[in-house]
C-alpha cells in the first residue's frame, strides 16, 4: 500500500471511529484497537523517508495521537479537546480548513 492511499483510507476510518465514540455507539476499547491496528498496518506501508507530508497526513497523525494520548473521560467530556478534534475530523472529511496547530508526524 502507498502512503497517500493509506492515509486516505485510515483517515476515513478514524473519523468514523471517533464520531461513533462521541455518539456512544463505539466503546473506547475499540478506539484503542483501531489505534494499534493502524500502527500495525502502517508497518507494511512502503514510502520514501524523504517524502513530504501533506496537510491531510499531518492532521491524520495528530488526531490519531490525540486519540491514544487522552483518557476516555477527557475525550468524551473536555469541550476544548472535542472542539479541536472536531475541527481535525471536519478537515479530514473535506468539510473544513486545515487546523494550524496540528503537528502530527509519522511513527
Amino acid at each position: 500500500m502507498m502512503l497517500l492511499s493509506f492515509v486516505d483510507a485510515k483517515a476515513n476510518q478514524l473519523c468514523f471511529y471517533l464520531r461513533g465514540f462521541w455518539q456512544s455507539i463505539i466503546p473506547h476499547s475499540e478506539l484503542d484497537i483501531f489505534f494499534w491496528d493502524t500502527l500495525e498496518e502502517w508497518s507494511l506501508v512502503n514510502y520514501d523517508l524523504d517524502q513530504p507530508y501533506t496537510e491531510r497526513e499531518r492532521v491524520f497523525w495528530h488526531t490519531l495521537n490525540q486519540l491514544h494520548f487522552w483518557t476516555e473521560e477527557k475525550l468524551k467530556s473536555d469541550p476544548l479537546l472535542i472542539e479541536e478534534l472536531d475541527r481535525c475530523l471536519a478537515f479530514l472529511e473535506g468539510k473544513g480548513i486545515c487546523p494550524l496547530d496540528c503537528a502530527g508526524v509519522r511513527p
